[in-house]
């Protein structure tokens, strides 16, 4: 009998643990509606690179027998780089011109024997051309001579190295980058979804990974006529201020602004559902639609219908209705 009594005891207690516990406000969790800028803007990455600048490469394949210019130093237009192995090319200039200067000396012959009619008027024509065919030759291996210097193509700083001497190099490679430290600019790369919204002039906002937490500007300042079909991008050049901290090569994401509020009403995204928000007053929550504006992976901007400072149920269990009292999370 005693062992019934205590078993009836406990599912009483039980029973009366489970209906509190059913009868509990819900518990959640509050954010407060704070006021700030928020913006729409295009989304874009990139890298930074001088508005005067260009990759030089070898005209032909070859070994590099020395190099004429260090990273830093200032060149000018012609000027020398580096020298490659031309022992080849110098033998046949100079077989090609020995063939010139006997074509030279038959054609006179000829036009001697043709003076005393020993010879005929053809031969001499066909030793005239042959002599200007065996010129032209020679003059074109001598030409050739000088695609084994690597000259600069404009004046400038040698902004980049990769030349060293032994290296057999190709057209393809870029031995030096020559041209400017400054003005920089970004070369970005924007979707063409989004293309048609950017205009020159447009104010950019900037993150590198090398200056983390720190915003830089930008403006927008050529965007290129023809698109990617590939990459089915825009190139978009951004031109950077003077005292830019940005360095040659980095890369950077950008954020081209096409609209700005400063003194917005933003909430996190998990506040709004639905167009409402619910917003806790005292210890109940009632409902409230809201006008949603720009929309960010960290906040949402309020238009109308709510003001910074009111208290926002973050993720709203569903169910939840308007007076209904509620539990605050710490």
């Amino acid at each position: 009998m005693r062992r019934r009594l205590i078993l009836a005891v406990l599912i009483v207690c039980a029973a009366a643990g489970g209906w509190a516990w059913w009868t509990l406000p819900p518990a959640v969790t509050l954010a407060l509606a704070t006021s700030g800028p928020a913006l729409r803007a295009v989304y874009a990455t990139g890298s930074v690179e001088p508005i005067h600048w260009a990759r030089v490469g070898p005209a032909v394949r070859a070994r590099i027998t020395e190099v004429l210019a260090e990273e830093g130093s200032r060149v000018a237009e012609g000027q020398p780089l580096a020298r490659l192995d031309n022992r080849e090319a110098v033998h046949r200039a100079e077989e090609t011109e020995a063939r010139a200067r006997f074509a030279q000396e038959d054609l006179a012959r000829i036009r001697t024997l043709v003076t005393r009619d020993i010879a005929a008027r053809a031969t001499l024509d066909r030793a005239e051309a042959e002599a200007r065919a065996v010129r032209a030759v020679a003059e074109a291996a001598q030409r050739r001579l000088d695609d084994y210097i690597v000259r600069a193509p404009a004046d400038g700083i040698v902004l980049r190295r990769d030349a060293e001497v032994g290296e057999v190099v190709d057209t393809p490679a870029s031995l030096f980058w020559i041209g400017e430290p400054r003005p920089l600019r970004v070369t970005a790369e924007v979707d063409e979804e989004d293309i048609a919204q950017v205009r020159e002039g447009q104010r950019v906002l900037l993150r590198a990974d090398a200056f983390p937490g720190q915003v830089l500007t930008a403006t927008v300042g050529q965007i290129t006529p023809k698109g990617d079909a590939t990459r089915k991008a825009y190139r978009v050049r951004l031109a950077l201020p003077d005292d830019t901290p940005l360095m040659i090569g980095m890369t950077v994401e950008a954020n081209i602004v096409l609209h700005q509020t400063d003194n917005a009403v933003l909430v996190p995204p998990a506040a709004v559902r639905d167009g409402r928000v619910f917003v806790v007053q005292g210890e109940a929550v009632q409902p409230r639609p809201v006008e949603v504006g720009v929309q960010g992976p960290r906040a949402v901007e309020i238009r109308r219908g709510l003001h910074p400072g009111e208290a926002v149920v973050l993720d709203p269990p569903p169910g939840l209705v308007a007076g209904q009292a509620v539990r605050i999370r710490p």
